[in-house]
């Protein structure tokens, strides 16, 4: 391993982005033709909750849920989390912080922890509207592998000191935040928990997510919400880098033109900065498009 980031380090940069551009167009052709084979899978979204009548603008102007958040900002920012790991942004954790402050889920199910920043504004968000209240809420977050593992120790990759798991048992968040590894697909499969709040942001291919979303929906409790990330309208660039990631857009759109009652609310412009000078997020609501 530490052979191959000496390589690395050693290859001119325009080599590098040769490389990565080509095993990025290899890796897309692959999960194009994977998902093209795929076979029609049954969506019933009747568990999930009515886009009428929600707005996301009430919502990220709160006054209330900023008064919390500026609160939980102090104990968040003493981690010193880098915005630039490939994960949620700094925008974006705020956004979430938010969705899960007006929603107000007891039980989640997070899928994709990476370096535990999503996680840590969850569950400070959880904390602070519903746990000093006295509600009992439960928070699973998952990894394709442990985030937390002492010996290969991953989140030192991506420039932060701490665990995913340190940084929540700092809180005692640890109390109602359980960490698993393994696959999404064989999760949602196996397990038969329901939840009131499921965030998406693993696997992105087009095929694991035409997959992942009618699983995650028969895993929802009553009027339960999907939060989708890396969610491109249209398959259209977000923002100036031009980067575009088609799994999520490109797999939902099918589920709806298979007869899904599905409907897409994209966050868009934030009230607060992204990343590259820009308010836009990813972030996206999956919901019921009927009342």
């Amino acid at each position: 391993m530490r052979l191959k980031k000496m390589v690395k380090k050693a290859m001119p940069n325009f080599i590098m982005n040769q490389i990565h551009s080509y095993k990025r167009a290899a890796g897309l052709k692959k999960d194009a033709e994977e998902f093209s084979k795929l076979e029609t899978v049954a969506c019933d979204a009747s568990n999930l909750r009515s886009a009428h009548g929600i707005s996301l603008s009430s919502i990220l102007n709160s006054d209330t849920i900023e008064a919390q958040w500026a609160q939980s900002k102090k104990e968040i920012e003493q981690f010193t989390i880098p915005g630039n790991t490939g994960g949620v942004n700094y925008g974006d954790r705020r956004a979430i912080y938010y969705l899960i402050n007006y929603f107000k889920p007891q039980t989640i199910l997070e899928i994709g922890t990476h370096i535990g920043a999503s996680t840590l504004n969850i569950a400070s968000a959880l904390y602070h509207s519903q746990v000093k209240q006295g509600n009992k809420v439960d928070c699973t977050t998952l990894d394709i592998r442990d985030v937390n593992c002492t010996k290969t120790k991953p989140w030192l990759d991506y420039g932060t000191k701490y665990s995913p798991l340190e940084m929540i048992e700092n809180f005692n968040y640890d109390s109602f935040v359980t960490f698993i590894s393994n696959t999404s697909l064989e999760f949602l499969s196996k397990n038969d928990k329901q939840y009131d709040f499921i965030f998406l942001d693993g696997d992105h291919s087009q095929a694991t997510v035409y997959k992942e979303v009618p699983l995650a929906l028969s895993r929802l409790k009553k009027n339960g919400v999907i939060l989708l990330h890396d969610y491109f309208p249209n398959s259209k660039p977000l923002w100036s880098n031009g980067t575009v990631i088609y799994g999520p857009h490109v797999a939902v759109e099918r589920l709806i033109k298979e007869g899904a009652d599905l409907v897409v609310l994209p966050l868009g412009e934030l009230p607060w900065p992204t990343k590259l000078d820009s308010n836009v997020t990813s972030l996206a609501l999956l919901m019921r498009k009927s009342d």
